[in-house]
């Protein structure tokens, strides 16, 4: 391994423990080798942002710009720094806080990485910190995934959210993080926690979530009202449908289902 390489692990190293002195010691050390290194300066305005040192940051970020204008990286945190500034907002970012290392850590059928779908202000999303803890929201066709502050940010597509509701509504629960946040996009990692009883033998996570819910109270959802709760019935409709849809990710035939309920 070269010195350059070598470096470049350490800046990666020195980021993932948030120690923002040591990466950006290490990444300007690597810029006396490889003064064209894209990466390099994208490094240098992260770690600067995580400091919340925005002219440090926007010097090096525009240094990306310049070498490679079409960088979407640097172009997006260049216009979130400007947000933040207009707003005044010089406080220590919630990123800054050691980052649990499993807290991403995938579990399959209990956790997903999902984009978000209809963002909300550009204000608010600049705001946003990788790992921070948001919570879903239901509505009547959809889930939203809202900040501690019941700020709206974005909410989960429609074949994921119309799956989750019915989840939802018999008690199960989730936690989410923000795991990526740029002004463009968001995405969120979402962990089940427990299930409700009557969804409690069935996926929260398939591996290919089906968008086939015109079974479950197709009539219902054109003409609800928002906030309409959905009954229980749906509940059991949901049953139903899970089993025909997912009979190959269950770990039980339907026949013991039957018997199961007999007894």
């Amino acid at each position: 391994m070269n010195k350059l390489n070598e470096l470049e692990n350490y800046a990666v190293d020195a980021a993932i423990a948030n120690d923002w002195e040591k990466a950006i010691k290490i990444n300007k050390d690597i810029l006396k080798l490889d003064t064209s290194n894209i990466s390099c300066y994208l490094r240098l305005g992260f770690a600067y942002f995580q400091k919340s040192d925005f002219e440090q940051a926007k010097k090096y970020y525009k240094k990306a710009v310049k070498l490679q204008p079409n960088n979407n990286v640097a172009s997006d945190n260049l216009e979130k720094i400007k947000i933040l500034e207009s707003r005044r907002s010089r406080k220590k970012r919630a990123s800054s806080t050691n980052l649990d290392p499993n807290i991403f850590l995938e579990i399959p059928s209990k956790t997903k990485t999902v984009s978000l779908v209809n963002l909300g202000q550009k204000s608010l999303i600049a705001q946003l910190s990788v790992s921070q803890q948001v919570f879903l929201k239901t509505k009547k066709r959809r889930v939203e995934i809202r900040s501690t502050g019941n700020e709206y940010i974005g909410c989960l597509p429609d074949d994921l959210s119309r799956r989750l509701i019915l989840f939802l509504k018999d008690k199960s629960e989730y936690s989410a993080n923000i795991k990526e946040a740029s002004l463009n996009k968001i995405s969120v990692f979402i962990k089940e926690i427990k299930k409700g009883k009557k969804v409690n033998r069935f996926i929260s996570f398939p591996k290919n979530i089906q968008n086939n819910y015109s079974q479950l109270s197709s009539s219902k959802e054109e003409t609800a009202d928002e906030g309409e709760e959905i009954v229980n019935d749906d509940l059991e409709k949901l049953a139903e449908v899970l089993t025909n849809e997912e009979k190959d990710y269950l770990p039980y035939s339907r026949e013991e289902t039957d018997e199961e309920d007999e007894e």
